[in-house]
This record gives structure tokens, sequence and C-alpha cells, in this order.
């Protein structure tokens, strides 16, 4: 079986002009919900014109990244760093590395004020993404779905006094409890061959596909990780909002939630585990009060994260897959009764075929 080919497409990260196309060695990526995602490559640059045209595509920062598998688009984002290397014999190579899109909303401020009263929460992302894109140069091609909604209605007001960035904004956002998932998709259009970047929301969670897919160890499952942590686990929980600095003549104090106990935890045998959290821009009491809930509840019992390990020339596969529901099948020593059990694929990492390994994808997984 011919191995695919995979191939970087370098735009202008503002206009998504295609600067040039190369080919790449080493390559991986990988794309997560919740977290993101990030690319790395070597371009090789075996004589002077491709050093040129890698020279004049390349500028961290500016150069958007779009990773092709044949025709396929199966990642993108934005080049952030290079390293030119040259090894013993004077081969010259270019090693870059690229971050999601997200990882351009770290680089983006609230500098003006944004205020909203009873708004759902799908729109105040929208909204925050809306006010990136309309300051000079900031925009870069987001779309987004207008008419979908969540149906949690928030009050929410971002000082441009605490000069927030907007990832994090959202990402508190999104953490609240009754909260909702979030991440910026990349693939091509497949009526006009587009290349897209579309925000993507889910409430709770993001999901995919219309039936399961089935995975087998031994089978298309090469190998797999299944971690037990407690390191994360609390039982009692309290988070520190914003300092009151209103009355210079008295001490400072941070506004602090509802301390929380889950008796239930204590009753049965646990020791106390303490849990805090911090949200240093948050001033109302009722908001602080609903993190605060949250954070516990995660915290209770905190998800693991499974990976499998997929051969892709035996079970075709693409980062499409994330927020799809698998059905992951394990029998083995540990498994002696069989495992059998749903999960949602919340991550993904992609390992292209090199010097006789397969083409392989690891997949993060959520209980479904």
């Amino acid at each position: 079986m011919i191995a695919p080919t995979y191939r970087a497409v370098l735009c202008d990260v503002r206009t998504d002009q295609v600067l040039d196309v190369l080919p790449v060695t080493d390559v991986s990526f990988d794309d997560y919900i919740g977290k993101i995602g990030s690319a790395s490559a070597t371009i090789p640059l075996p004589n002077r014109a491709i050093a040129a045209r890698a020279r004049a595509a390349v500028e961290p920062g500016r150069t958007a990244l779009w990773i092709e598998r044949g025709r396929e688009i199966w990642w993108g984002g934005i080049l952030w760093t290079a390293n030119l290397t040259s090894n013993n014999r004077g081969f010259l190579a270019l090693q870059v590395q690229a971050g999601g899109w997200a990882s351009y909303l770290d680089h983006r401020a609230v500098l003006d004020t944004q205020l909203a009263e009873q708004v759902d929460q799908f729109d105040i992302v929208r909204g925050l993404i809306d006010y990136s894109a309309s300051l000079p140069g900031g925009d870069i091609g987001i779309e987004a779905d207008r008419e979908q909604l969540s149906g949690v209605k928030r009050d929410r007001v971002f000082r441009r006094y605490d000069v927030p960035r907007i990832r994090e904004l959202i990402d508190q956002l999104a953490a609240v409890e009754g909260g909702f998932e979030w991440r910026i998709a990349s693939f091509r259009d497949p009526n006009t061959g587009r290349r897209i970047k579309e925000l993507q929301l889910g409430s709770p969670v993001i999901r995919t596909g219309a039936s399961d897919i089935i995975l087998d160890h031994p089978g298309p499952i090469t190998s797999y990780g299944w971690p037990v942590d407690a390191t994360v686990q609390a039982n009692t929980w309290q988070s520190r909002g914003a300092s009151d600095n209103r009355n210079q003549t008295k001490e400072s104090l941070p506004l602090m939630s509802e301390p929380l106990v889950d008796d239930d935890m204590l009753k049965a045998g646990w020791p106390r585990l303490d849990g805090t959290s911090d949200y240093s821009t948050i001033t109302e009491q009722q908001t602080l009060d609903a993190h605060a809930r949250a954070d516990l509840a995660a915290a209770l019992h905190p998800q693991t994260i499974p990976e499998v390990t997929v051969a892709l020339d035996r079970t075709p596969l693409s980062p499409a897959l994330l927020g799809a529901t698998i059905r992951v099948r394990i029998r083995d020593l540990w498994w002696a009764e069989g495992l059998d059990r749903r999960y949602r694929v919340v991550g993904l990492a992609i390992s292209p075929a090199l010097r006789g390994r397969p083409e392989t994808a690891r997949l993060f997984l959520e209980a479904a």
C-alpha cells in the first residue's frame, strides 16, 4: 500500500492567499477539543531555489500553515517558530512549528470594555471573536454558524483595564457551570474547494457523526494507555475572584466563593482533599460561585483520558473524527472479561508513515 503524501500549503494569515506549496518530512500534528492543537514539520532545502522559496514564504506570526494529506486538509493553524538547521554534511532544513487557529486568540486582548446582559453564551463567544476581527489587522477569517444557540444566557463584563486575552475569556466562559465546548476546525469546502477555519460550539459538548466506529484490540488498535490519576482530585473547593480596590483606606481583599464540601465522599472514608482556583477578573459573587461548583464537579471524579493507537492502513480515520463516538473492545490479561465501552474522541494525534513505521492515529478518549 502506497503511503499518502503530506505537503505544506503556506498562506498569508490575513488573506489566506497561497504563498507557496512545499514538500515536508517528519510531519506530526494533533488537534483537540478544549485544547490548542499543534503541528511540526521539516522543510528540506536541497538547493538554492527551494531555499529561496521557503525563505520568502515562511515568516513566523504572519504565515498560515495548512497540512494536506493527499487532497484533503487535515490540519490548519499559524506558524509561530522556524529553525534553520545544517548538519555535519552541509544539508539544510527548516524546522517549523505551528499552533491551531485558537492560538491566535492568545495574542489578542480586550482593549475596549465589552458588556453582555442576558446574552446566549454562544453569542458572547461570537461577539468576542467579532470584536477581535473588527480591529485593524485583526480579521483572520474565522467563520461561525450565527444561528446556533446554547439556550444558556449569561451576564458578563470584560473590562479593558484587565486587558484579558480573548482565548482565556472564552475558556473561562466555557468552564462555568452549564458551559460548553469550542474549537476552530480546519477543512476544505466540498463544493467550492475553499479552505475553511470554522468556530465549532457544542453545549454541553461537541458531538459529530451518526454511527459508532468499532475499534478492537487485538485488531486495528495496536497499543493503548489507560491512566488513573488522583493528583488533581478534590472533595472540597473554594474559588477566589477579583480584589476590591475601591476603598484605598482598607485592606484589599479578594472576592471568595462559598466554601463547598462533598460530605458523601468524606463519610465514605475519603481523606479531605482541598481544591482552589483563581479568577482574577471575576467581580460578581454569583458568577464566581458557579465557577466553584463547576470546578468541584470536575475534581470529584476527574475523567481519565485513555488513548488508543490505531493503524490507519487497517481502519481509515481522519481529523473529522473529533467529537464522534467510537466503540472500544479490548480483551487481554487486564481486561480478561473483555472491555466493551463507548467513548467520545476528544483529541487526535497523527504520525505519518516514516522509515518502515506505519501511519498511525493516536485517539484521546472520554467516556461517552
